[in-house]
């Protein structure tokens, strides 16, 4: 891992301030979700990218009843459903 160098506290509420050069750098933007994980006692945080429920891809995912899917993904079920 690569040190930063910078420091924040965490507030009474649990919040911390990522410093605009990070998120410029990392492109996080207002209202952008990120992802928590934990790998041992570190946390890591990564901007959330939605995956294909099937496949994992995260190209050009769509929503389908509450569910994420790849273009093909889709593509293959439809192609069930034509037969």
């Amino acid at each position: 891992m690569k040190s930063t160098g910078i420091v924040r506290k965490v507030d009474e509420l649990g919040r911390i301030v990522l410093p605009i050069e990070l998120r410029r750098t990392l492109d996080i933007e207002e209202k952008d979700s990120l992802e928590i994980y934990m790998d041992g006692p570190s946390i890591v945080l990564k901007k959330f990218q939605p995956a294909c429920i099937f496949c994992d891809g995260e190209k050009d995912i769509v929503a389908f009843r509450g569910k994420n899917v790849c273009p093909r993904c889709l593509r293959e079920m439809e192609s069930l459903f034509q037969k």
